[in-house]
């Protein structure tokens, strides 16, 4: 009778660990879903002027963005996050005036364009938190890819609760936001940036108490 018990509690274990481990994927993939719609599918507010604008780079079309906002006055200052080292304003500038549409600016726009070096997100919204703050601005128009914009939003907020933060998505060609998980290589990003959101959360969730 004893080896009939003694044999029960491994079997009752097991089964316990496979609902726990089945209820925790249910909620991640809940999860995933409910992160996913979160992802803009629109330029917030594409009027509203604001003290900055701050591209992080890493992905096609945002750098030219920022500098098109720039160009139309939408705010003082360009602060681009994320530049290779060794990467100046000036180079940025003549990557920018490629287009014949933009020859001829970069006098006008050299002095109000700034650079970092930060190589992540958390390192985007940190040097730009401390930007920011060195020019006193209250508001900033945030640019960087569709579904890169969920993670950046909750580091930048984190970083700079007081300051007001404009989103403006720039959307990649390539990623297929609708139906994403019919896309493999847009379901592999967007899982990715789930799971960097998780422990972006965990963090911060652990730095309130230290």
């Amino acid at each position: 009778m004893l080896a009939f018990h003694s044999q029960r509690r491994p079997r009752r274990f097991f089964r316990r660990m496979v609902i726990a481990t089945l209820g925790v994927l249910l909620i991640w993939v809940a999860g995933l879903f409910r992160f996913a719609d979160t992802i803009p599918k629109s330029i917030e507010d594409p009027t509203r002027h604001t003290n900055a604008i701050v591209v992080l780079t890493g992905g096609s079309g945002r750098l030219e963005e920022g500098l098109n906002l720039l160009e139309l006055n939408m705010a003082e200052k360009l602060f681009v996050s994320g530049v290779y080292q060794g990467v100046d304003v000036k180079t940025l500038i003549r990557m920018f005036e490629h287009n014949p549409r933009h020859q001829g600016l970069s006098h006008l726009l050299e002095t109000r364009v700034s650079i970092g070096m930060a190589t992540n997100t958390l390192g985007n919204a940190t040097e730009t938190a401390d930007w920011i703050a060195g020019k006193g601005f209250r508001s900033m128009r945030l640019v960087t890819a569709a579904y890169h914009m969920p993670r950046s939003l909750l580091e930048f907020k984190h970083a700079m609760p007081n300051v007001q933060i404009i989103t403006h998505p720039v959307f990649p060609a390539h990623v297929k936001v609708d139906e994403w998980w019919a896309w493999s290589g847009t379901a592999v990003l967007i899982v990715g940036e789930y799971n960097k959101s998780l422990f972006a959360r965990l963090r911060q969730s652990i730095e309130i108490f230290f």
